[in-house]
């Protein structure tokens, strides 16, 4: 789910990003009148080619507002807008924390332990990793199938390849057994904190 998402929210930013520019760079063709200036023309149907061009006329405002579809197909249109809007807001408050995982105890009920127990016990286990200066740990997911989102803090000198090897084989594989998981999937965000420069004598 997680995955998707991201990339859903890369599709739309970039789709959005796209069309904006797009709006943009026509309307300063036209803004600082480049067709005249660079002796090139613009397509017939063109709206925007000289300074004076406004983005809608009176005539383009009030063009379908006597059509009898008009307004219901504006309303669905809004109507579908929002209903995508609030899905994507819901989407992303669902991924922020995960409140509870669900831990199989093998009477075919489970029960549930809070997300923020097992995010403490990671932190702490990823905290005390050598190398590594401070950890910070948010789950996310389904309950079910929860995702660790890892952010570590390593110290000037570390190396992160050990770091990382022993985060996965020892914080997250704990982890994972605790709860009998089948896996623990893990996004792991590394930065390494600053030191003051070295004084060579």
């Amino acid at each position: 789910m997680g995955g998707i998402l991201r990339g859903v929210n890369r599709v739309l930013l970039a789709l959005t990003g796209l069309l904006l520019l797009a709006l943009g760079l026509s309307v300063l063709v036209g803004g600082f009148d480049l067709p005249r200036r660079w002796n090139f023309s613009m397509p017939a149907d063109w709206p925007w080619t000289a300074p004076q061009d406004v983005l809608l006329s009176d005539a383009d405002r009030t063009r379908w507002r006597a059509e009898s579809w008009w307004w219901p197909v504006v309303l669905a249109v809004l109507g579908v807008l929002v209903i995508l809007l609030l899905w994507w807001l819901l989407a992303q408050l669902r991924r922020r924390r995960l409140g509870q995982v669900l831990v199989e105890s093998g009477d075919g009920e489970g029960a549930l332990l809070r997300g923020r127990a097992l995010e403490n016990v990671l932190e702490a286990e990823a905290a005390a990793l050598p190398g590594v200066d401070k950890a910070a740990v948010r789950l996310a997911g389904r309950r079910s199938s929860p995702q660790a989102v890892v952010r570590l803090l390593l110290e000037p000198h570390a190396a992160p390849g050990p770091v990382l090897s022993r985060l996965t084989d020892e914080a997250l594989e704990h982890a994972r057994g605790s709860v009998a998981l089948e896996q623990l999937p893990a996004e792991v965000q590394l930065r390494t904190a600053k030191h003051r420069p070295e004084r060579v004598i």
